[in-house]
């Protein structure tokens, strides 16, 4: 599974569940995936520095979401509604649509509000927790791959443009500088008007 494929994947899933600081994030590691792309194809070093400071930042954000879907220290997701930007009540797709999950709503829920249900998820083979941070890690082994292509193709490019032969003559071996002469003759050019 390649980076690209498994960044669409993950946009996809956040916009099921509204999980709006993820889809920016999301929105922006595919940008920066198509600039290092971009670099690669067109042998500039620039971009994939750019790629491979931007994937230290993606390495950061994943290791966060593993943290909050893991409620690490004072991280809680009953409390904290940072995915959505405190826009919505909603939660992770995963959470209603896990393997093996059974959703029942829970009906005259006095923690209902308006135009919202409560449900009981239940029977999940593995937890929305699990799958969001096993998602992450899973995005933080593929930028760690990423980080050390990104560095060693720059690195062969910055060398191949440390060693291109502009004229001709720029070669490692063999090349003279032009030796300056002490005498110069100069001569009258005559024009004939």
């Amino acid at each position: 599974m390649d980076d690209r494929v498994a960044a669409l994947e993950r946009q996809i899933f956040d916009f099921l569940g509204y999980q709006w600081a993820p889809i920016l994030a999301n929105f922006l590691h595919i940008m920066a995936v198509i600039l290092g792309i971009f670099g690669t194809v067109q042998y500039r070093s620039r971009y994939l520095i750019l790629y491979a400071a931007w994937l230290v930042l993606w390495v950061g954000w994943n290791a966060f979401i593993i943290c909050f879907y893991l409620e690490v220290g004072q991280l809680s997701q009953d409390r904290d509604f940072i995915m959505t930007f405190n826009t919505s009540l909603h939660r992770s797709w995963w959470m209603e649509n896990g393997p093996g999950c059974l959703v029942t709503p829970v009906l005259n829920s006095r923690l209902a509000l308006e135009d919202h249900h409560v449900i009981s998820v239940t029977g999940c083979l593995l937890d929305y927790p699990y799958i969001e941070a096993l998602s992450s890690a899973l995005q933080i082994f593929l930028a760690l791959f990423g980080f050390v292509f990104a560095c060693y193709v720059s690195k062969v490019f910055l060398e191949e443009e440390d060693s291109f032969d502009f004229i001709g003559g720029f070669d490692s071996y063999g090349y003279q500088a032009p030796q300056k002469t002490s005498h110069l003759q100069l001569q009258p050019l005559y024009t004939s008007g």
